[in-house]
């Protein structure tokens, strides 16, 4: 088994300023920036999966005003020309935030974050401070702060990448940037000026394109490294991501995390599986669950069936209706998965009806969308991290992270222990739910799609065109067909980020903008 340094720089109030310099250079020299948060909650299930996308909007939006971002994970990719195709420098950072207005916080939200190693006593004691909406005055708008940070990210014009990153993408424009517009399209269409080199959702990626069994963020992040070292040992031509990390020297190693990040282990010898975790990511037992909740041995067992086209969407169907009619789905349908653990469950909701399982053979492109919804309730290193009490009624439970059902049916969990068929599988491993773990990992997901979705979307063909093409050219080349495409829970069609004939950019943004290529805020 090989096993890879991850190091992630954990950015606090007392060390904010003395990483800022490093932050800064690396945002405005990488190639693309992915992003991930920790929620304080997010509000009604209900609300935040209504028919309406509009509605749905709105919901959201009520939840960003009301709740806070209390963890900020940042992933500067930056591909190295002097190295192999496909090398990138990786610098994550992993902020702790503190929001200076009041707040709220759900009980669920504190209960899955402190069992999966969130010290709030911490966070309370030096998260680095921020103030919401358009910004409250001089002392905030200038210096170094979380805002100006933020600034940063959007002068630096690079593509930003997210996982089912709608809510994300919601919480950041309120937290750093002005107060969120009240109609969905003056939204999409300030943020497809803030970030005119694109946004790219890897659950997206996933789901239609790379069109995996699963797409909750553990579940690809394993597949694509999987898929990848397969190459690499092969020692074929085939193109592959390699990834270096900085190596940081005398006092700056202290605020340095290291984790040892294993290939995927054999299955051999371990077959019982949740079929409820396997299709969505995560199960209402949580760590009481008396079968495997191991992303490895998941992503292993679906590639025995996955030997063509049709039947690896047997077993998408197979999945997603299997872990309906035996584990109940209907507590957290359509939720994006990895943050469900943070979502308000009514008390109906709770005792979740089992489903009758479906005719998989007949509509199977309907099946596949609404499953999707239900990927999207795990985390970074856990299998369980992203629900583990989705079964527990009348607690607000919507804190850090938004998938939907396909990324609750595959996990964002990356184990760190090396397999030993001998030990029992732990379910929860504290400490490794961090958003700075979960912007690298879909930073990964999306540098393994760009050597693997060739044809037909853009690609650049060959390392002497690619070295003539300008840089803006270069960014807007990285996935074409996934271009400013977020993913919808439980939707068809993904929503746009365009600015459209009939809708225009909210006032506020006009003058941030403005602000932002002056220099000011």
């Amino acid at each position: 088994m090989k096993l890879a340094k991850f190091r992630r720089t954990d950015v606090k109030n007392d060390n904010f300023r003395e990483l800022w310099p490093a932050m800064v250079v690396a945002m405005k020299t990488a190639s693309f920036i992915a992003l991930d948060t920790e929620l304080s909650g997010l509000g009604n299930r209900k609300s935040l999966m209504a028919e309406s996308i509009e509605d749905r909007y709105k919901a959201i939006c009520s939840a960003a005003r009301s709740r806070s971002i209390i963890s900020l994970g940042i992933a500067c990719y930056k591909k190295l020309d002097d190295k192999a195709a496909h090398t990138y420098l990786v610098q994550v950072y992993n902020l702790t935030l503190l929001c200076s207005e009041e707040y709220m916080i759900e009980p669920q939200s504190v209960k899955f974050l402190v069992q999966h190693g969130f010290d709030f006593n911490k966070q309370y004691a030096s998260g680095i401070p921020y103030l919401k909406g358009n910004g409250k005055g001089t002392s905030e708008e200038l210096g170094v702060h979380i805002r100006a940070l933020f600034t940063e990210v959007l002068r630096a014009r690079k593509a930003l990448v997210l996982h089912n990153g709608l809510i994300d993408m919601a919480f950041l424009y309120q937290s750093f940037y002005a107060n969120l517009p009240d109609r969905l399209a003056s939204f999409t269409a300030d943020l497809s000026e803030m970030f005119p080199a694109g946004i790219y959702d890897t659950k997206y990626v996933t789901e239609f394109e790379l069109r995996l069994p699963a797409s909750y963020l553990e579940y690809a992040y394993k597949k694509c490294k999987l898929d990848n070292s397969r190459i690499v040992t092969s020692g074929g031509a085939e193109p592959h991501v390699r990834v270096e990390f900085c190596q940081y020297a005398g006092h700056m190693s202290s605020y340095v995390d290291y984790r040892m990040c294993q290939d995927v282990s054999s299955a051999e010898g371990q077959t019982d599986i949740c079929e409820r975790f396997s299709a969505f990511g995560w199960c209402p037992n949580g760590t009481q669950c008396p079968s495997s909740h191991d992303t490895d041995l998941i992503v292993l067992q679906d590639e025995k069936g996955a030997g063509d086209k049709k039947k690896k969407k047997r077993i998408r169907n197979k999945k997603r209706g299997r872990g309906e009619a035996q584990n109940g789905a209907s507590v957290c349908d359509g939720a994006p998965d990895h943050k469900i653990p943070h979502m308000e469950v009514d008390s109906g909701d709770a005792a979740a009806a089992v489903r009758p399982e479906r005719d998989t053979s007949q509509r199977e492109e309907e099946v596949d969308m609404k499953a999707c919804d239900e990927e999207n309730q795990v985390s970074e290193d856990n299998p369980d991290h992203r629900n583990p009490a989705a079964a527990e009624a009348s607690t607000t439970t919507t804190s850090s992270t938004k998938e939907s059902r396909e990324e609750a049916r595959e996990t964002e969990t990356l184990s760190n222990h090396p397999a030993n068929t001998d030990a029992p599988k732990t379910k929860a491993d504290p400490g490794t739910h961090r958003a700075g773990f979960d912007a690298y990992m879909t930073g990964y997901i999306f540098a393994h799609s760009c050597t693997t979705i060739k044809e037909g979307v853009g690609a650049v063909e060959n390392e002497q065109q690619q070295e003539v093409v300008d840089r803006e050219q270069q960014q807007a080349a990285w996935l074409p067909t996934c271009l400013n495409k977020v993913y919808l829970s439980g939707k068809a069609a993904p929503l746009n980020v365009v600015k459209s004939t009939f809708a225009r950019s909210s006032k506020v943004h006009i003058q941030k903008m403005k602000a932002v290529w002056a220099g000011g805020l």
